[in-house]
Formats: C-alpha cells, sequence, structure tokens
C-alpha cells in the first residue's frame, strides 16, 4: 500500500508541475453538409507553464472521441497564449450532443476554484441536429475570453457574440466545468460588493465590484434561439460554455475614457463611417482596437485598423452596408482600450465600450391599387434587397395616418393593420384581395401597405400607404331584419341599394335582380326565391318559413336580362343575414349573445325584454353579448335585440337598424364553483404523494358538495380521474402511484347543481429519486456482498452502466438496473484485484417529462476479505 500511495502521490506532483495551464477557452462549430460539422476550439493557456497540447481529445458526444491538432498557437502577452484547434465529425443522424473537451488541468492560484491546479478544465457546446431546421452553425464569440478588472471598481465583460444564421442570443451565469463535464465541487463565485450578473438579452457579465485581487474563473451560457415558424415561437438550438479568467488588481493607474458613442439604425447600403476616440487620464499609452460581428460577415466586412498613440487616440469606424447584412438583431461592436502605463509597475487596465448597429430593409416602394366592384388588386415596385423571401400584405378600412417611425419596420399591430396574405419570391409583386375569396363588402375605404420579410423574420421598412374605395357597381344590401318570429309563418325584411357605377354601354338593360336566401349565417345553401326586374325595386319581404330556429342569410344577384337567351351576371353583393340571438341560462342570470354576418359595420346593440304583451329597453352595448342578471331561476324570460349600424363611405341611406327574432330562456344555475387551490407533496419513503386542497365553500362558493381528484403520470399526459369526495370539508387524499411518482394532479369542486370546476391548472410533483450505488464492494464468495447491486428502487427503466479500472479499460457493462456484478472483468472472466474503480451510470427513470436519464459517477472501492486460518 504504501509503494502505491507514493506513486500515486508522485503521478499528483508530476501533473501540478507540468499541466498547470489551461485559463479559459469554448468551443464552437460550423455546419458542413448534411450530418458533418466542423468545430473550432480555442483555448488559453499559461504561457510560462511547461505544458503544452499540439493536440487535444474531443468527446463528440455521440459515444465517439477524436484526436483534434492545433492549428495556430498565438502568443499575446501578459502570459496568455491563444490556442486554436479545428476538426471535423460526421454524426449518425439527429439528435442532441453535447461536444465537450476536458485536459489536465487549470492554472494555479484561482481562488474561487479550491486547489485549481489539481482540477481538470473542461469546455462544452450543445449541438442540435434537428429535421425542423437547416442545419445550424452556433455564434462566434469575437471578444476573447480573458479579461482584468480593477478592484472596487465595476468590471463588465461582453463576449460580443455574432450568429452567421441571424438567429436570436441570450445570455445566463453558470458555474465553471471539471471532472466528466459536471460543476467543480467546491465552486464559488467570486465575492461581490453588491452583484454578479449576466444580462440575459445584451450578454453583459457585470460584477459590481469586485473586493479581493487575484485570478478568478467564472462561466457564462450563450444560447442560441430560432424561430420555429409553423408554432410562431423560438426553441432553443444550441449553447456555448464559455470559460472566463479575470485577473482582479489594484491600481492607482486610470483605465482610458471613450468619447460618446451611440447605437445605429440605417438602412442597407448606406456607408457608415464613424470616429472612435480614447483618451487616457494619465497620458499612458493606448491600444484602440474592436471586435464584432461586422468584421467577420463574407461580404463587405466593416473595417476599424488597430491604432496606438499616447493621450488620446482616434480610429474610423468604417463600413460600407449593403443588402446582405439586413438582419433581425443587431449587430454588436465592442471597441477596446487598453493602456500601457508610462510606470511599468502599473497594471494594463482595459475600458470597453459597445454600440449595437442595426442594418434594415428599404420598404417595397410605389404600392397602387386597382379596385373592382369586390376586390382590389395591388402592385408594388420589386425591394431592392432581393434576399427577401416574401412579401406580407396588411389591410385596414380607412387611413391610419402612420408613418414609420425611426427604424421601425414591419406593420406593428398598433397601427391598426391586418395581415391579409403573402407572396413568396422578391419578383411576386403583385397581390389581388378578394377577401380570401368572399369578395370585399363596398361601402369602406380601404388601406394596403406591403413589407419584405426575410429568411431569419427580418422585416423591411413599410411601404407607402395606399387607400380605395370599391366601384359600386353592385347591388349593396343594407337590410336583412326580422319582423315576424315564428316555426312557419315567419316574415324577413330585405332592403339593397342599387347598383350606380356599372358600364351600362356593356350592360344596357333590360335589368333584373334574383333573390336568395340560406337557413344560416354564411350563405351555405342558398335557394333562388324570387327575382325583381325593375332596377329601382330595392325592397323585399320573404315570409312563411321558420324565422326561430336559426339565422337568415340573402344574397341579390344583378344580371343584365338580355332577351332571348344571353341573360349575364352584372354582380352579386356581399351576403348578409339577419341578427340572431341565443340566450344562455346562468345563475340568476341570462347571457345574450348576439351572432351575426353583414358586409356594414353595427356600432350598438339595444337588448329588449318582453314585459307580459310588449318588449321594454332594458339596455345597450356595444359589445355582441349583453348579460341580464337580478333575475329569478325557473322563471321565462324573452328577448330581441335592435342593432344600429352603417358602412363607413359612400352614400347609403344611414344607420341601418335591424331586427333579431325573438328568443327565450330559463336561467338556472350552470356556473361551475371556483377550482380548489391544490398542493401536492411527495413521501418519498413511502412511495406516496400527498394532496391537499382548499374548501371553496370558505372564500368563492356556497354550495360545493365534493370534488374530483385526476391524475397524470407525465406533464402533458391525459387526466384520469382516480378519486371522489362526497363531503366538501374532506380535503386530502393520498395517492400511491404504480409507474412513477412523478406526477400532475387536478383538484375539481363540484357543486349541487353538478356543475364541475374546470380541468385548468395541473400541479405537478417530480421530487423523489431512489436509484442509489453502494461505494464498497467484497465479491469473496462468502455469501455476503458478493454482487455489486443497487439499493433499493422503484420507477426506473433500465440502466447504462460502466464500470472502469484506474487506467480507463472497460471492465464491467450493463443495461440491467439490479447490476448484479460479480467483480469479474468483462473481457477475462477473471476477479479483478482489489482497489478503487470508476464508474459511469445513466439511470432512466420515470420523470414527469417521460423517460429521462440521470447520471451518476463515483467511485467503487473492491476489498477481498482474507479468511482466518480456521474458516
Amino acid at each position: 500500500m504504501k509503494h502505491i500511495l507514493f506513486l500515486i502521490i508522485a503521478l499528483f506532483i508530476a501533473s501540478g508541475v507540468f499541466a498547470t495551464h489551461n485559463r479559459a477557452g469554448e468551443i464552437r462549430y460550423r455546419h458542413v453538409n448534411h450530418f458533418t460539422y466542423e468545430i473550432t476550439m480555442v483555448t488559453y493557456t499559461y504561457s510560462l507553464s511547461q505544458a503544452d497540447r499540439p493536440e487535444l481529445e474531443v468527446n463528440w458526444g455521440d459515444n465517439t472521441s477524436s484526436i483534434v491538432t492545433r492549428t495556430s498557437k498565438i502568443a499575446l502577452g501578459d502570459f496568455y497564449n491563444k490556442n486554436t484547434y479545428i476538426g471535423s465529425h460526421t454524426y449518425p443522424g439527429p439528435g442532441v450532443y453535447v461536444i465537450s473537451m476536458l485536459d489536465q488541468n487549470r492554472n494555479d492560484g484561482v481562488l474561487n476554484i479550491p486547489n485549481s491546479v489539481t482540477v481538470p478544465f473542461t469546455i462544452k457546446t450543445t449541438l442540435n441536429i434537428n429535421s425542423s431546421f437547416e442545419g445550424n452553425t452556433s455564434p462566434v464569440l469575437t471578444y476573447p475570453p480573458i479579461d482584468k478588472a480593477e478592484l472596487g471598481q465595476i468590471f463588465i465583460h461582453n463576449p460580443t457574440a455574432w450568429d452567421p444564421d441571424g438567429d436570436s442570443l441570450s445570455y445566463k451565469l453558470t458555474i465553471c466545468l471539471g471532472d466528466n463535464a459536471l460543476p467543480i465541487p467546491g465552486y464559488t463565485f467570486p465575492y461581490a460588493s453588491n452583484s454578479l450578473t449576466v444580462d440575459p438579452i445584451k450578454g453583459d457579465l457585470i460584477w459590481d465590484k469586485p473586493q479581493q485581487t487575484g485570478l478568478y474563473n467564472v462561466a457564462m451560457f450563450i444560447e442560441e434561439w430560432r424561430l420555429y415558424k409553423p408554432g410562431n415561437y423560438y426553441i432553443k438550438i444550441g449553447e456555448i460554455l464559455r470559460d472566463i479568467q479575470i485577473e482582479v488588481v489594484k491600481s492607482n493607474n486610470l483605465p482610458p475614457i471613450f468619447s460618446q458613442l451611440n447605437d445605429l439604425c440605417v438602412e442597407a447600403g448606406t456607408y457608415i463611417n464613424f470616429p472612435v476616440s480614447a483618451t487616457d487620464p494619465n497620458g499612458d499609452g493606448i491600444t484602440l482596437n474592436a471586435y464584432g460581428g461586422p468584421f467577420l460577415v463574407p461580404n463587405s466586412p466593416a473595417v476599424f485598423d488597430t491604432v496606438f498613440g499616447y493621450g488620446t487616440v482616434t480610429g474610423n469606424f468604417v463600413w460600407n452596408t449593403n443588402c446582405t447584412h439586413v438582419k433581425k438583431f443587431p449587430y454588436l461592436v465592442n471597441f477596446r482600450a487598453k493602456d500601457k502605463p508610462l510606470n511599468i509597475e502599473e497594471p494594463i487596465l482595459v475600458a470597453q465600450e459597445h454600440v449595437y448597429i442595426e442594418i434594415i430593409s428599404p420598404p417595397p416602394a410605389n404600392l397602387t391599387l386597382t379596385p373592382t366592384t369586390n376586390s382590389v388588386f395591388l402592385n408594388w415596385d420589386a425591394c431592392i434587397c432581393s434576399q427577401a423571401t416574401y412579401y406580407d400584405i396588411f389591410r385596414r378600412n380607412a387611413p391610419s395616418g402612420w408613418n414609420p417611425g425611426t427604424c421601425e419596420t414591419g406593420v406593428p399591430a398598433y397601427t391598426g393593420f391586418v395581415k391579409i396574405g403573402s407572396v413568396s419570391g422578391t419578383d411576386s409583386t403583385s397581390f389581388l384581395d378578394n377577401n380570401a375569396g368572399l369578395g370585399l363588402p363596398l361601402g369602406y375605404e380601404y388601406c394596403y401597405r406591403v413589407d419584405a420579410v426575410f429568411a431569419d423574420e427580418a422585416e423591411s421598412i413599410a411601404s407607402n400607404e395606399a387607400c380605395t374605395e370599391l366601384v359600386k357597381g353592385i347591388p349593396v344590401i343594407t337590410h336583412v331584419s326580422i319582423i315576424t318570429t315564428d316555426v312557419s309563418l315567419g316574415k324577413v325584411y330585405i332592403e339593397w341599394s342599387k347598383p350606380t357605377e356599372f358600364d351600362t354601354i356593356a350592360a344596357p338593360g333590360p335589368y333584373k335582380y334574383l333573390i336568395y336566401h340560406s337557413p344560416d349565417y354564411w350563405g351555405q345553401s342558398l335557394q333562388l326565391i324570387d327575382s325583381l326586374s325593375d332596377i329601382n325595386d330595392t325592397l323585399y319581404n320573404d315570409s312563411l318559413f321558420n324565422t326561430t330556429s336559426n339565422p337568415y342569410s340573402y344574397k341579390v344577384e344583378f344580371y343584365n336580362d338580355a332577351p332571348p337567351d344571353n341573360p349575364f351576371l352584372i354582380g352579386t353583393p356581399n351576403i348578409a343575414s339577419s341578427p340572431f340571438i341565443q340566450p344562455v341560462p346562468d345563475d340568476n342570470r341570462i347571457i345574450i349573445n348576439i351572432n351575426k354576418n353583414v358586409p356594414w359595420l353595427n356600432y350598438r346593440y339595444d337588448i329588449f325584454r318582453l314585459n307580459q304583451t310588449t318588449f321594454d329597453s332594458i339596455g345597450t352595448t356595444t359589445s355582441t353579448q349583453y348579460i341580464d342578471s337580478g333575475l329569478v331561476n325557473g322563471n321565462t324570460y324573452c328577448y330581441k335585440v335592435k342593432t344600429i349600424g352603417d358602412y363607413s363611405i359612400g352614400n347609403f341611406v344611414s344607420p341601418l337598424i335591424n331586427l333579431s327574432q325573438e328568443a327565450c330562456a330559463v336561467p338556472i344555475d350552470t356556473t361551475p364553483p371556483c377550482s380548489p387551490n391544490l398542493t401536492v407533496h411527495s413521501e418519498c419513503k413511502l412511495y406516496a404523494n400527498n394532496l391537499v386542497w382548499t374548501n371553496p365553500n370558505h372564500y368563492c362558493a356556497n354550495d360545493v358538495t365534493g370534488y374530483n381528484i385526476y391524475y397524470s403520470s407525465t406533464l402533458n399526459g391525459d387526466m384520469v380521474l382516480i378519486g371522489t369526495k362526497n363531503n366538501a370539508n374532506d380535503t386530502t387524499y393520498k395517492h400511491f402511484p404504480t409507474y412513477s411518482l412523478a406526477g400532475c394532479y387536478i383538484v375539481t369542486a363540484i357543486d349541487s347543481f353538478l356543475n364541475e370546476s374546470g380541468l385548468i391548472t395541473r400541479i405537478c410533483v417530480d421530487e423523489c429519486t431512489y436509484y442509489e450505488l453502494p461505494n464498497i464492494f467484497t465479491p469473496d464468495d462468502n455469501s455476503q456482498n458478493d454482487l455489486y447491486i443497487p439499493g433499493p428502487y422503484r420507477f426506473v427503466e433500465k440502466v447504462d452502466m460502466k464500470i472502469f479500472n484506474r487506467w480507463g479499460k472497460l471492465v464491467f457493462q450493463t443495461d440491467n438496473p439490479d447490476i448484479k456484478w460479480d467483480g469479474r472483468d468483462i473481457d477475462s472472466k477473471k476477479l479483478v484485484s482489489p482497489g478503487v474503480y470508476y464508474y459511469i451510470c445513466d439511470v432512466y427513470e420515470r420523470r414527469l417529462t417521460g423517460i429521462e436519464p440521470r447520471n451518476l459517477t463515483g467511485f467503487i472501492q473492491i476489498l477481498v476479505i482474507k479468511k482466518s486460518g480456521n474458516e
């Protein structure tokens, strides 16, 4: 044992001498084709260390690894080397892969990592290969992950990330990684007098303020999000873990100060040229340079030459922008001023200044409109940025008076415009608006805007606003009003405005109206009911049918009735229906829903209730629902509604007044009680979930009589009824699930009318883990502890257990949750030697989201207990 201990100590000392070098780094990747990706791994190492890595092993995340060769090594000064490694890998198919690299060891003296020189340095990035989006390239972090902070002063570090695909980025603080890509045991975030935070949008790591000089390492995730167009939401498609080293120094030196810089927003094609100045309060030397995405774009990148000088230095940022630079999210440029103190005893200090630059597309120009009697044809000039993939078309009634503000793109909802369609391709510069085939109604001024949309959903500035009226060449329905409500003797009054702007040369007459009706809102079963031969005859009474059960819609076709056999249709107006009310019974009230399909705008509804023999007005509303409350349950109440509206333009009668049918209802209690407030807690040792909820009778109800308990074993599974309580005061339930202790519950309340509160809010619990592995094992055939097995467990589907010896050789592997290792080598079948073995075990547990792996790592001490001579 003494010789073994000496060997371990010797190896440890050698490791400390030759491997104290890793300071910071990250991994990024680039999509090559299909499932092939190229990774670029950058590490920053201590230049005085004897340890050097011409090559490193990369774990690709698909159970394979390979050696990646260093392509460059650059001495940065201040005892830093920048090492770049590039390699490529082809994955077996879609999946989420964690690419990682572990190297021994970190540099010595990192204050927030215990004994940092013995701790491995691990960086990782997550690659998501998914058919829902094309091959992804990770962000490029242009600002190096090594920095200096001044004691007692606010420090800011920004990775100045640029995403080549234009994806959205977010940022968050995390813990540095060590063995097995796991958080370093004992790691602490650097102490701050106020806070250490990361701005999730801008990416600023803000340390407010450092309290002790020395070296510190922190890590941050740069997360990548892409718009999932079918669902119109962003999904996370990857992340980079950046490990950053910050040196806190105490100094009488003052850092450089930048002149004020403003964010920019310009149209593509703008030539950007502005000076950047920094001044050192001590008159020290300054090196001024810049980082960011504009310097990396492949087409016409920005230019900022590094400059050096004393006192004050000035450089010029120049960027000749073009349409390839249009992106949904702005570019970040990080200017850095690094001083060179005249007093060489003083530490070097750095100042940074950020500028956001947004490049937007000019608008589609010259939008023009050509109206007909029921449609509008739009035409516009192609967007000068041919990289756009489609155009969106927007419409509103009446002019908006809106002009896009500075850097305002697209057509915001607050303008009142509504998207009505899209056309693909920048050369598709026309659109027919016929209201999705239903035809546009007369009587309105229609206004339009068009914008261009790019692959990353960036939008151009909106086009000019163009407005038009329709040509009044067809009849326009103005009234569909119920005169008589009856199951067989019902009567409806119809009126329309005659056409005045049709072509009388092409259609000289005589003229005829054909009148149709349909027992619905939309004219889905139209039947010809009559015709009129006088163009000035615009009134009609439709009678002898059921007006109680459903609405009726009408269409009037306008014909040139040329004799003898050549009539032709001149035009037809939009369909219009009668108002139809649906009274819904409720507890001591009736909810009156007002339904209709009309081409004009109703701006008021007057409500009438039957008072013995006459209908009296009881209220008015501008919405299509009215609640008549304070009623007596069990009594019958009858209603009708008068609608008041008009067309916004045109020479039409105003106001347009129409009546609904008469309808009756009896108020009853149909309102479900409010839901109980539920809490769920797991009793892991009993394999049970305890449910406790509130009694709604105590705060929001008065007639709850019982409860239903529903359960699902997964987060999004169907809820199944598992229990019922018939006592409102019995508000607890203990559930013993068989599949998994993780689960979701809903408790609903039942009232005296058997109304049930909604199955709305799931309360989910996933608190317990049961699979634990021992750390000692004695395979000595004494019938005690001869098999390596886990402790008692439940709810485990399978495992992926691998056990290695100290040289990294696999000695045992199984997917059986019981493991049952007898201590024999997987290859030789012989008992392994006593000693310490390492295991990696993925436990596939039944959790809320389904079968989830939980990673366990640790050591197994194998002992052989020698038998006494008497045994």
